[in-house]
């Protein structure tokens, strides 16, 4: 059985933050073609698995420009889960 899926993985550069307690936070997210995305809000982060796309990491539930999405930290790398 040959089966597409509807996501990928698409890999992603972070801008991000130490805080006090030694948590990582997300500031912005940089598409490899240049395009920039600041992050408005980390509304939740957890350990959890990409069922889109398979992976798991840490997912960050963010909100962009007032969308909501997730956005993964699989050591030592970032993604998102794209159209494919």
């Amino acid at each position: 059985m040959n089966e597409s899926c509807a996501y990928r993985k698409q890999y992603v550069d972070v801008v991000a933050k130490m805080d006090t307690e030694g948590h990582v936070v997300p500031l912005e997210v940089q598409w490899p073609d240049g395009r920039r995305f600041p992050i408005d809000k980390v509304l939740d982060r957890r350990q959890a698995h990409s069922f889109k796309c398979g992976g798991a990491g840490i997912r960050y539930a963010i909100s962009v420009g007032g969308r909501n999405t997730y956005l993964f930290f699989e050591n030592p790398l970032w993604f998102v889960e794209a159209m494919a």
